[in-house]
């Protein structure tokens, strides 16, 4: 079980420390956990790891271990959220995550399963008497042919051969029936005057809609025959002011 402290202030605040064993926190470089600060004592404090619980004691520093704001003298046991300080330097207790046990009931209930799957792979395959798999398969190909429509059914049976025919329809050389009686058509209802002579329709005339460059030319040709238009008066209005000047 590995215990954490993070550092909340100082320059080490974010970082994270491992506490999975004895270790010693101190200025000195022998130190497990160095702080370097000039508050803190060579040998400082001491964090103790005992039976998976946690507990920080103080080595006669100048400036004192406190948690939670406390000043300590003794051994003293942590916990989750505690807040250890050094002198002026506070860590945040971690409490390392507890393994989720399974209840009882569902490790109970999850053995049986997985037994019950040994079983069932261990056990041979019984083999089915070769009668009752006759059967079987008989019953499943009669049920496939009774989901089937009629124009299946007659698709998979094909062209009869000439003996399974009706032996009075003849037959010509390709195998075509002859003398076959042709079906009457439907009788024409009473009411349907065959004399009547039906009423001329008279043709609908669509128009046809008119090209966009037609329209263009025809503009074009328009603006040409009006401008000559104002030309030839103008010519003509000099021709006037001339003889008459």
């Amino acid at each position: 079980m590995t215990w954490k402290i993070q550092a909340i202030t100082g320059e080490l605040t974010g970082q994270e420390i491992s506490i999975d064993r004895d270790m010693l926190v101190g200025r000195h470089q022998s130190a497990d956990i160095v702080l370097q600060a000039g508050e803190i004592s060579r040998k400082h404090a001491a964090f103790l790891l005992k039976d998976q619980a946690l507990s920080v004691q103080d080595l006669n520093s100048s400036n004192g271990t406190f948690v939670n704001d406390l000043q300590i003298e003794h051994e003293t046991l942590l916990k989750q959220g505690d807040i250890v300080q050094f002198a002026s330097l506070k860590f945040s207790v971690l409490e390392p995550a507890q393994e989720v046990e399974l209840p009882t009931e569902i490790e109970k209930t999850v053995a049986a399963l997985n037994q019950d799957e040994t079983v069932a792979e261990a056990a041979p395959v019984s083999e089915q008497p070769s009668e009752a798999v006759a059967v079987s398969e008989t019953a499943a190909a009669q049920a496939e042919e009774a989901s089937k429509t009629v124009a299946q059914q007659m698709n998979d049976q094909g062209m009869p051969e000439l003996k399974e025919r009706d032996s009075n329809v003849q037959v010509s050389r390709d195998g075509m029936p002859q003398q076959v009686a042709v079906p009457k058509p439907a009788p024409i209802p009473e009411s349907v005057d065959l004399k009547a002579v039906p009423e001329k329709q008279e043709p609908v005339v669509v128009e046809t809609p008119a090209s966009r460059v037609e329209q263009v030319k025809e503009e074009q040709k328009n603006a040409s025959v009006g401008l000559m238009t104002i030309i030839a008066l103008i010519i003509l209005a000099i021709i006037a002011w001339l003889f008459f000047k």
